[in-house]
Formats: C-alpha cells, sequence, structure tokens
C-alpha cells in the first residue's frame, strides 16, 4: 500500500492471505499437529534451521513442521502483535507465566545476576525470588521510588555486579500502580554491562499493547500476559514476548524445548480479539476515569491508586508523562479498615465479578493480599502496599454508571 495503516486497522488482515485458505476472510484454525513437506530435502532444510543449525538465507522462509514448533495461526498472531509496539518478532505462549520462565531461564545461567522492580506480580515474585535461587541465579530487588545511585549501590554492595544479566520490571507496579522509569533501568543495565549487554525485560501487561511501549525507552524485551487486554474477554490463557529477531529467535528455541508454545484454537481466538483491541481498551480507560472521578471522595475510600490522580510535579507525574500514553483502567482502592471491611465489599459486589485477572470486557475486583499475591513475603507487602485493606479493581465496558452504583451499593454495607 502507498499509505502506512494503523495497527488498529492491520489487526483485520496483516500476515493473512485469503488465497492459502481457499478465500477464507478470516484465518482457518489449523488444528493439526503436524505438517506434511513437499519433499524430504524441504524437511531436512526446515529442521536446520528450527533447531539453530545455521541461518535462514535471504528471502529463505521457515517452513511448517510441527505445531510445537510453529503453527499458521500463530505465525499470524506472532506478526500482528508485532505491530504496536515495533517490535522485529514476536513468541506466543500457552500462558503469561510460560513467557515471563522462558525469557528468564533463557537468559540466565547459575552464577549470574537478575536486578527486580518491586512489587510484581505473585507468580513472577515466586519465581524470581524462590525458584531461579535453587539455580544458584542471584536476586536483588530494588524499590519503585529508589533513585539510580541506590540501585547501582546495592549491586555494586551484592559483589556480583559483574555478573548483571536482567533488569526485570512491572509497570504499573500489580497491583499498587507505582510507576518504574524504564530509561532509569535502561541506564542501570547499561553501567553494568561489559563484554555482554544486560537485557532490561519489562511485563508489559498492565498497559497492554497501547498505553506504553517499553521498547521505546531502552527495553529489551517486552512480556505480556495475552489473557487479559490482548484476550479481553476472560476465555483464553496465553502469553506473548516481543523484541529484536535475535532475542525471539533465541526465545523460540527455548520454548521448543520446554513445549510451552500456545495451540492453534488459542491463536485463533487472540487474532478474533486483537481486531477489537484499541476500542475496548479505550472504552476501559474511559469508564476507569469515570468511576475514579466519582467514588475518590467516598468517606469509606482511604485513598486509589490511580494512574491518572498522579500529583503534578511529583517523580512519578514525570514518569506518567513520559512513558505513559493513557491512566489505564486499573483502580487500587484502599478501604478505611482492613480485610474484613474490604471482604465485605467484595462479597456485597453484585455488577462486578470477584475474580483475579484483569483486561476482559467485564469489571473485575480482588483481594491482592490473600489472593494473586498470597505468596508474597508478609513484610513485603506492608513494605509496598499491598495492605489488607486494598481492593485491585479492573475496569470493563459496561455502563460506567451501572459500576458506580454497584461500588457504592457495596461501599454502604462496609
Amino acid at each position: 500500500m502507498d499509505k502506512k495503516m494503523s495497527p488498529e486497522s492491520l489487526m483485520m488482515s496483516y500476515g493473512y492471505k485469503p488465497s492459502l485458505s481457499e478465500g477464507a476472510i478470516k484465518s482457518p484454525i489449523f488444528q493439526t499437529s503436524t505438517f506434511a513437506f513437499e519433499s524430504a530435502e524441504a524437511g531436512k532444510a526446515f529442521f536446520e534451521v528450527a533447531y539453530g543449525l545455521r541461518e535462514k538465507s535471504e528471502g529463505e522462509e521457515l517452513g511448517l513442521i510441527y505445531s510445537r514448533l510453529n503453527n499458521p495461526d500463530l505465525e499470524i498472531l506472532e506478526n500482528r502483535l508485532t505491530l504496536w509496539d515495533e517490535a522485529e518478532d514476536a513468541a506466543v505462549f500457552e500462558s503469561g507465566m510460560s513467557a515471563i520462565t522462558t525469557a528468564l531461564l533463557q537468559f540466565l545461567s547459575p552464577g549470574d545476576l537478575i536486578l527486580h522492580s518491586n512489587p510484581i506480580y505473585g507468580g513472577t515474585d515466586h519465581f524470581i525470588k524462590h525458584v531461579l535461587p535453587r539455580f544458584q541465579i542471584n536476586v536483588i530487588g530494588f524499590d519503585p521510588l529508589e533513585s539510580e545511585e541506590n540501585i547501582i549501590e546495592k549491586i555494586e554492595a551484592s559483589g556480583k555486579a559483574d555478573k548483571l544479566k536482567m533488569v526485570y520490571v512491572e509497570t504499573p507496579a500489580n497491583p499498587t500502580n507505582h510507576l518504574i522509569d524504564l530509561e532509569l533501568c535502561r541506564r542501570v543495565a547499561d553501567h553494568f554491562s561489559k563484554e555482554e549487554r544486560a537485557l532490561v525485560v519489562v511485563d508489559n501487561t498492565y498497559m497492554g499493547p497501547l498505553w506504553q511501549h517499553p521498547l521505546e525507552f531502552g527495553a529489551d524485551l517486552v512480556i505480556y500476559s495475552a489473557t487479559k487486554y490482548i484476550g479481553g474477554h476472560s476465555d483464553v490463557i496465553a502469553g506473548a514476548c516481543l523484541g529484536s529477531k535475535e532475542h525471539i529467535a533465541k526465545i523460540k528455541e527455548m520454548r521448543t524445548f520446554l513445549g510451552n508454545m500456545a495451540g492453534p484454537w488459542t491463536g485463533w481466538l487472540l487474532l478474533r480479539s486483537l481486531e477489537t483491541l484499541k476500542i475496548r481498551m479505550e472504552k476501559q480507560a474511559e469508564n476507569a476515569a469515570y468511576v475514579y472521578n466519582v467514588i475518590k471522595d467516598h468517606p469509606k475510600v482511604e485513598r486509589i491508586g490511580y494512574l491518572g490522580a498522579i500529583p503534578k510535579g511529583t517523580p512519578q507525574y514525570e514518569i506518567f508523562k513520559k512513558q505513559y500514553s493513557s491512566a489505564g483502567a486499573m483502580l487500587s482502592i484502599i478501604l478505611k479498615g482492613g480485610e474484613k471491611e474490604a471482604f465485605a465489599f467484595l462479597n456485597n459486589l453484585k455488577l462486578i465479578k470477584l475474580a483475579v485477572s484483569l483486561g476482559s470486557t467485564e469489571s473485575l475486583a480482588q483481594h491482592p493480599a490473600s489472593m494473586t499475591h498470597a505468596g508474597v513475603d508478609k513484610d513485603e507487602k506492608l513494605k509496598y502496599g499491598i495492605f489488607e485493606s486494598l481492593v485491585r479493581l479492573s475496569v470493563g465496558v459496561e455502563n460506567p454508571d451501572d459500576l458506580v452504583w454497584d461500588i457504592n451499593q457495596a461501599l454502604e454495607k462496609v
């Protein structure tokens, strides 16, 4: 085309040729485990590339082999996922945790050091702090408001400064909405990079592919729980990792041997969801702003963590202004009281569903301290603001007046 199309337009057709599928306007579900080769020589050539025995020749395409390695639905999906973040390549997984753990296992080895932000999703927190050390991988955490100088001093004091291989960041932080400066993270990684570049890996699930683009700020890899905004309908579990062709090739190599690639049905569902991602996310952000403005002064609400309410002139606001194009659709509501009050609120919701996850068309509320972050150390929960009075609300696409009614009637029962 003469015109460069926007991602939301390309979501309808990019990477798919109807002529290859009997003219079907949408990609069929390629529900097959294996693919026939045209010749033994072709099969040999495909496997040489797939197993990293040689690089692809110019213009050569990796042929279809076996659905653990590649599948048309997944390849089309991976092509489309690159568009919003302007990544070179993408890899899709059976879950967000599969994407996270595969990336970490591919690029970290015994003796290496990983620096991570706090707080992070409970599953990631457990893997980094309790599983990686079993493989002699060293772990250091830093706080959302910690200065660059303090972080560098902390790494140097560890005696592992020459072993830093990865800076892992989740921003906004789950579930508090604290922001991390990605350019700061890039500078820290570069400060300790010698012969080999330390990677910056960002879990961008909270912002989806729309509202923050970490690659623009020096990240090497962007990770999503595609279950959330990308899927958006609470009917599929998936993950994705985006970055350079070089890094994603290594990720896909590890994925092949871990066997955690998503299946064709999952790929087809996500292709469907990508077509409405932008309008869904924009409506969710609009609803979240409306809900926040109506309930922020409720007498039973202590405060609300919301990106649209960060005070101007603060360091957090400067990060927000630089990195984000929207305040998103996540509210961290801290009620007056504790777990008893939080549970009373949650148990009395009628329209909003009491369930974990986020980014779906329906609004979801949950209690991080006892649910998604139950395994996080108790002292760390208090340190990072994961209080017993905290309720995490993912705002959906319902009528905003109905959402406000539901929240108000539940608050009255607290």
